[in-house]
């Protein structure tokens, strides 16, 4: 039938012209010295500029990519922008967005050894160079899944089956896992997913302690689910704040307690010799989430899931079913077998591609450059005699406040500054109060951008 119908083969032969036409537009994007900011999108303007253009006869490939480039594109806001300041920001190597290109153009795939040994070895070498940093022992592994949520929720999976096992406990038997205020939202939203009670650890500052957590279980009814797990962060999302992971840690292992660990944006801290000291006691994890897609300089979307004993994992999600068996007649750990996923493409190679060219060094100065900038943010901060640093910042993520503003003021700073395509920068909530946020990881932010934020209050 596809021999006869010109429209079904067509789609699948080689075209020059289409070709030149995305590698122009790829190679425009790549040569921008800063890509543009962008604003947000309005729907109903977006429904109409789109509307009627899935149909059966198709369009040209020049008319849909232009739309794509004057209407679409310019209703995202651009997370790899300098002037990217909300949220946690992305900044893809040049290097690592060529090569997604390759993965993508060659629809590479990493699910199991027999089908993709080659991408399987590459991505397994850029995971054992972050279990390294991290200090995991040479038997650690892992995979990398689409983001700190997947990896989390991947991770304590594992935390509640390894838990009852080592209690034998019934397979449905309620569990608990241990974690403070200031855990990230994937977090607890694994743990509904999972029907896994949390225990929220109440903390005297910021940062959970082991002093807190002997506190809170201390108060446990014996007769309650018992904990088998604890959660710490090394690096909160809204404030870069890192729990005390060697005090946990070696609680955690004294009292034979999962301990999972997300950096998913604080670890690349580990790369930035000024931080590297406050990550102290990761190594004794016993998962890690750390997020390429944020401040390792990867593309969307990959995050990495770290597992002290593979085997462990291996043995929670690990799919069974008879046309899979051939996967598993080597007895070898598949990256399937390590995260609830089966079909999976090899999100990590841009990051092993970037790495391998770019060098690790590289990798520690861009991370040290954002460190560095957050300083001096933080100085200029102080020195403003109508600004206030609302914490003194560890990473790269600077909490602030203007001396009298509501809530509205700093919306309505968010929408000058993206009408003037100044900067993205959006407030937040710090104990019940809304305050100025500044995010850095782009190498590329300057202090000058910053004093255009602050010129425009």
């Amino acid at each position: 039938m596809s021999d006869s119908n010109p429209a079904v083969t067509r789609m699948h032969k080689y075209n020059p012209e289409l070709t030149d036409l995305v590698f122009d537009y790829m190679r425009d994007r790549l040569a921008m010295p800063e890509v543009p900011l962008d604003f947000p999108g309005d729907k109903d303007v977006l429904a109409a500029a789109l509307a009627g253009l899935i149909k059966p006869e198709g369009n040209a490939a020049a008319d849909v990519l232009k739309l794509y480039d004057e209407v679409v594109s310019r209703a995202v806001v651009s997370g790899d922008s300098p002037r990217f300041m909300a949220f946690i920001p992305t900044a893809p190597t040049k290097a690592a967005l060529l090569f997604d290109m390759i993965v993508s153009c060659a629809s590479i795939q990493g699910i199991s050894w027999l089908e993709a040994a080659g991408s399987i070895t590459a991505e397994n070498q850029v995971l054992r160079w972050m279990a390294d940093v991290a200090g995991l022992p040479q038997g650690a592994g892992g995979t990398f899944v689409s983001g700190g949520s997947a990896a989390n929720l991947a991770a304590l999976t594992v935390a509640r089956e390894t838990g009852r096992d080592s209690r034998v406990m019934k397979k449905r038997a309620p569990v608990r896992i241990a974690l403070s205020k200031q855990a990230h939202s994937s977090i607890g939203n694994s743990l509904a997913i999972l029907d896994i009670e949390p225990l929220i650890v109440e903390t005297i500052g910021f940062a959970m302690t082991v002093e807190d957590l002997t506190r809170a279980l201390a108060k446990c009814d014996p007769n309650d689910p018992p904990v088998v797990g604890i959660v710490a962060t090394a690096g909160t999302t809204n404030a870069g704040i890192l729990d005390d992971l060697a005090g946990i840690g070696n609680f955690a292992r004294a009292n034979n307690l999962w301990f999972h660990v997300d950096a998913a944006y604080g670890g690349a801290g580990l790369l930035a010799p000024s931080t590297r000291s406050l990550f102290a006691g990761i190594e004794l994890a016993d998962s890690i989430t750390m997020d390429p897609h944020k401040w390792w300089f990867a593309p969307f979307d990959v995050a990495a899931i770290l597992y002290r004993e593979p085997k462990l994992a291996a043995a929670v999600h690990t799919q069974d079913a008879s046309y899979l068996d051939v996967l598993h007649e080597d007895d070898v750990i598949n990256p399937t077998d390590l995260a609830y996923h089966l079909t999976r493409r090899a999100r990590g190679l841009p990051l092993w591609f970037s790495v391998a060219v770019n060098g690790t060094k590289a990798y520690s100065d861009a991370v040290e450059a954002s460190v560095q900038l957050t300083q001096e943010v933080a100085e200029l901060v102080r020195s403003h005699p109508e600004l206030e640093l609302v914490i003194e910042p560890n990473l790269s993520v600077v909490l602030w406040r203007r001396i009298g503003w509501q809530a509205k003021d700093y919306r309505d700073l968010q929408d000058r500054l993206i009408a003037s395509q100044t900067a993205f920068v959006t407030p937040t909530s710090w104990q019940g109060e809304t305050v100025g946020r500044f995010a850095f990881v782009h190498p590329g932010t300057t202090i000058e951008m910053v004093n255009e934020v602050f010129a425009a209050l």
